[in-house]
């Protein structure tokens, strides 16, 4: 039998064992500047819990690169994985899902800031509510305005209205259900779907499920993952407990309006493919082609349509 010496048993019992309470994944494409100030607001901001980052770089060429190296080699809790292409959004979270630590994940985008402790108020908030596998907060926009990170699940006609861009000009009641724009955001409740932009979740719970589906190169991968997350019995809650900033969309926002109508249309049509009925799909599927003619033409004249999330 083995036995452990007197002093082999001080160290064993003066030896801590350190949990990661949080791993932040943060998968970033050509928005240097404003990965940086979401890098210094995390290390600012978050007190009083064991936290990781883990920076997925997608091939980025405005100095991304050379930045998250300088940051990695001075805060040892940073992780980067540095891509040779542009895998997308699901397969770089998947990326950093592999090598988090944390009892939680958080999946948030570089444009965004942290303005309080956001990442220990979740975690005490998750840790009180075990029924609860995944929760998002209250987002804002830089000039303190709401921006909506709640909706309902798509159907049919939400998503025709859409792609022939008549939300733009009117607003039907499925629009709007779907829109949940009826949702009252100071009060804490259950729902739906969240965007993918802020996802604080258990990573038992998303390792269940087996990650983000890498089914989408990006748009919609939220939508099936709020959509999987229920189909095995998991709870949605959106909380107002904290706040963050999002600047919304700024790598997107460098591609031209034709490619990112392709990209949705391709994404919409995978979801739908899945959840929904052939006819659906298929009628959809036709209306993409018009909606790619409507997005060559806002591109040609230079029209710059809202967001959904700003209508």
């Amino acid at each position: 039998m083995y036995c452990l010496s007197s002093s082999s048993r001080l160290r064993f019992k003066n030896y801590k064992i350190i949990v990661m309470h949080l791993s932040i994944i943060i998968v970033n494409w050509n928005v240097k500047d404003l990965l940086y100030k979401c890098l210094q607001s995390i290390f600012l901001f978050t007190k009083n819990i064991n936290f990781e980052v883990i920076v997925v770089d997608n091939d980025s060429n405005d100095g991304s690169r050379e930045m998250l190296r300088e940051w990695a080699a001075k805060n040892k809790n940073t992780q980067v994985i540095f891509n040779k292409e542009n895998v997308g959004f699901s397969k770089a979270n998947n990326q950093g899902l592999a090598m988090a630590k944390g009892k939680y994940v958080l999946f948030m985008n570089p444009d965004m800031e942290l303005v309080e402790n956001t990442g220990k108020l979740l975690f005490d908030f998750m840790e009180k509510m075990p029924s609860v596998g995944v929760c998002t907060c209250r987002l804002q926009y830089p000039d303190g305005s709401e921006q909506p990170n709640i909706k309902r699940d798509p159907n049919f006609f939400s998503q025709i209205w859409i792609l022939y861009k008549l939300h733009h000009l009117y607003q039907p009641k499925f629009l709007k259900r779907y829109l949940a724009c009826d949702f009252d955001y100071n009060n804490e409740q259950e729902v739906e779907q969240i965007m993918g932009a802020f996802v604080f979740i258990k990573k038992e719970v998303i390792k269940k499920i087996g990650g983000w589906s890498q089914d989408y190169f990006i748009w919609w991968e939220d939508v099936d993952l709020c959509t999987r997350l229920r189909k095995v019995g998991e709870r949605i809650i959106y909380t107002p407990k904290s706040r963050v900033i999002h600047h919304e969309s700024k790598s997107f926002a460098q591609q031209l309006s034709f490619a990112k109508q392709k990209i949705f249309n391709k994404s919409m049509l995978i979801y739908f493919q899945k959840y929904h009925s052939r006819l659906d799909w298929f009628v959809l599927k036709m209306a993409g082609w018009d909606s790619l003619v409507l997005s060559l033409l806002a591109q040609i004249f230079k029209f710059k349509p809202k967001t959904q999330s700003r209508l």
